[in-house]
């Protein structure tokens, strides 16, 4: 069976054509998922090792990538069974209204074929079977996946079993394919057929995306998930509590997967003469990992190069090789000056502190920050920190008050996501959530029961969760999987 089409064309043709024809219920898609799940799972031994040789990272956490994989496949197919991501909603006839209230009926329909492009530092999670293709296919949508250059063995091997799952659980031909190599990436963005596109990666990369995605003859959504420096904000009262305890944390944190995590705590601000930065050293093993590309790897050097050059920044660590950690610092006045070169993403292990006299100058440097995925605040019981929450919460899709960032549950209440840049859109990429990209709502006026989707009609017979009348209504009884 072929994993890898050679024209794009053909690609979009075969998942137009799977997208034409009447979606399967959830039940059957939900199926699907899970043999894409069990094929993967039994499959670890194989693809384990050959995603080791092409990213440099380690068995165990490539062992861990594909459960966390498997797992998000079988939290879609639950998703799937619940019914609630249809939203389905009803409003009887009130012609007493004003104005006057016709039968309506909305639900969530699938968007059409998409493109997914994977990501390089999560050859599996974030990659051909990752969290994009997942939600896509659980929304019922066709996948065309534009594989990552850094593992494109592994990416083979992966789409190979995806779709030999796929034909063992009946799927009809085109639901999945996957394409390689930029022209190929460009050309998907670009095709008439795509509905929506999803990409996890560079800022510079998804915005050259989005802004073609968007200049189409028909636009399309573009769901990138690009740079974020993830603040992190420790209180005076934290730092004097457990400063070198928090040292250690960060430099977990920072240093794991050599910082090519997109939740990298890359920018903390502490008091001046914090403990934590006095024990940061110390607590910070000079050991150089293996970094994914050779392309990430120079990126990285740079990155710190040119964020180091700007005035006012202190080194306290310099990487003498890709993949060894770097350390930086900075007093909160000069950052909250020149936001705009300190204030990005440096994809590698190394972390920015920022020096805070007092409050004011804390908010100053926040203010000056664009969007990221996550916020952290570590404080102790009792402090006022409402003005620093807020500031947070503009800025953040996830704020946390314990522990790192680094590290995203797969569940019904996770948000990954958050302003630009770090995303460019308010949707999130992990969670159940994740499957509202891919969907779109139609609703039916006055439409005769016989025509309704069986999610609609009146007896329920799928069982879904339902508002009816303003009211939500849950179903009694185990669901027919229609």
């Amino acid at each position: 069976m072929m994993t890898v089409t050679s024209n794009v064309d053909d690609a979009v043709e075969q998942a137009r054509s799977a997208a034409s024809a009447r979606p399967e219920a959830p039940a059957v898609r939900a199926g699907w998922l899970r043999a894409i799940a069990d094929r993967l799972d039994d499959s670890s031994e194989e693809l384990v090792p050959l995603a080791g040789e092409e990213s440099g990272l380690g068995a165990v956490r490539l062992r861990g990538e594909v459960a966390r994989t498997t797992a998000q496949l079988r939290l879609f197919a639950s998703a799937l069974e619940e019914g609630s991501y249809l939203e389905v909603t009803i409003d009887h006839p009130d012609p007493g209204a004003t104005p006057p209230i016709p039968d309506l009926r909305r639900m969530l329909v699938p968007l059409g074929p998409v493109a997914v492009y994977g990501a390089s530092n999560f050859p599996f999670a974030f990659s051909v079977a990752g969290g994009d293709t997942a939600s896509a296919l659980a929304a019922g949508c066709p996948v065309i996946v534009k594989a990552h250059p850094g593992h494109p063995g592994t990416s083979r091997a992966v789409a190979a079993h995806v779709l030999g799952a796929l034909e063992a659980a009946g799927a009809p031909r085109g639901m999945f394919s996957l394409v390689e190599g930029f022209e190929d990436g460009i050309a998907l963005i670009d095709h008439p057929d795509v509905t929506a596109a999803a990409f996890t990666g560079s800022t510079r990369g998804g915005r050259a995306l989005a802004d073609r995605a968007a200049a189409r003859p028909r636009p399309i959504p573009f769901f990138g998930e690009l740079g974020s420096t993830n603040p992190v904000v420790v209180t005076s009262a934290a730092d004097h509590a457990r400063g070198a305890a928090l040292a250690e944390g960060l430099a977990q944190s920072f240093l794991l997967g050599a910082g090519q995590f997109c939740t990298k705590p890359g920018i903390v601000l502490v008091p001046e003469g914090s403990q934590l930065e006095s024990s940061i050293m110390d607590a910070t093993p000079r050991d150089r990992q293996t970094m994914l590309t050779p392309q990430i790897a120079e990126a990285y050097l740079d990155g710190f190069e040119r964020v180091r050059k700007v005035p006012g920044v202190e080194t306290l660590l310099t990487p003498g090789a890709p993949g060894e950690p770097g350390l930086l610092a900075v007093a909160a006045e000069d950052f909250a000056q020149r936001g705009e070169e300190l204030d990005g993403e440096i994809f590698g292990p190394v972390t920015l502190l920022v020096r805070y006299r007092d409050e004011a100058e804390l908010r100053a440097a926040l203010e000056v920050m664009e969007g990221s995925l996550t916020g952290t605040l570590h404080c102790e019981p009792g402090e006022d920190v409402e003005q620093v929450l807020d500031l947070l919460r503009a800025r953040c899709g996830r704020i946390l008050f314990e522990g790192w960032p680094t590290g995203v549950a797969v569940s019904w209440a996770q948000h990954h996501g958050g302003p630009w840049p770090s995303t460019t859109s308010q949707h999130t990429s992990v969670g159940v959530s994740a499957l509202r990209r891919f969907l779109r709502p139609i609703a039916y006026q006055s439409a005769p029961s016989a025509l309704l989707p069986p999610e609609l009609r009146e007896d329920n017979p799928c069982r879904v969760p339902r508002r009816v009348d303003g009211r939500m209504e849950l179903p009694e009884g185990p669901t027919d999987g229609a």
